[in-house]
């Protein structure tokens, strides 16, 4: 059902079964799949593609251009997936360069007044609490849960299954599995979010070993986990040293003891 008031150009395509409330504005090339929702006073631009099943709030803005000054006019894209959630003053920017693409996975919850800046990948089943700011070329893995008003810097990576507290400041990636808050001060792993997501006691026991032999008994965690490489038994303890020796322009974050530590060794 398309409310009368709706503004929906001629070149958007809607599939079967999309709803759009009143005072919505689709303004370019943009496709939304079938099943979608999309509440009143929503605003869809662009070359932008929604997957099935959506629900879109009142005020969210997906698809305009990027907030960057380099933007120059070039076709971008912005990709949604199924069964996503984008509630209310949400917005989402499409990629900055000529056939850049901004995307969101499957399943995932946006809550409101929370940013995805140009350039961004969110996979599959992320949560990104009220008021959640990613900066651009941001990746989220999947499975990863960000609190209230935590923000990403540019080039950030959030590892599967981390956790973010709520107003954390990450200006270096947070590695897999684990928990953090403040400047990327990391407490330990996600016990929670593994036993939820199905991992078995050995996954998270080994995840629990790892962790303590890279970030709290050495200061060098690309050392550590170049060391324990190959020595895994389990999917998540070979993604967890994968991650780390991945790589990064922001550095992972660590513990305040090995941040200490550094600092030491640097002065003496």
């Amino acid at each position: 059902m398309i409310h009368p008031t709706a503004v929906i150009d001629k070149q958007a395509a809607l599939a079967d079964g999309v709803e759009v409330g009143p005072y919505t504005v689709i303004e370019g090339p943009v496709r939304i799949g079938e099943g979608t929702r999309i509440c009143a006073h929503a605003y869809l631009e662009g070359d932008t593609d929604i997957g099935r099943e959506c629900v879109i709030y009142p005020f969210a803005s997906i698809g305009a251009a990027p907030q960057d000054h380099s933007y120059d006019g070039a076709r971008s894209l912005c990709r949604v997936g199924d069964r996503t959630i984008i509630r209310e003053g949400a917005t989402i920017h499409r990629g900055t360069s000529e056939g850049s693409v901004t995307s969101v996975g499957n399943d995932c919850m946006l809550m409101s007044n929370s940013h995805v800046a140009h350039d961004c990948t969110v996979e599959d089943h992320v949560v990104m609490s009220s008021g959640v700011l990613l900066a651009g070329h941001v990746t989220i893995f999947h499975h990863a849960v960000l609190g209230g008003a935590a923000m990403v810097q540019q080039f950030g990576r959030i590892g599967e299954y981390a956790m973010i507290s709520g107003a954390s400041l990450m200006t270096r990636d947070a590695a897999p599995f684990l928990t953090y808050s403040d400047r990327c001060y990391c407490h330990g792993i996600n016990r929670v979010g593994m036993r939820r997501g199905g991992f078995d006691s050995e996954s998270i026991d080994e995840v629990r070993h790892l962790h303590r032999k890279v970030f709290r008994e050495t200061a060098h965690l690309y050392r550590a986990a170049q060391e324990l490489a190959g020595t895994t038994r389990t999917k998540a303890g070979e993604r967890f040293l994968e991650f780390i020796l991945a790589e990064s322009k922001r550095g992972i974050g660590s513990s305040r003891r090995t941040a200490i530590r550094k600092e030491t060794e640097r002065t003496d």
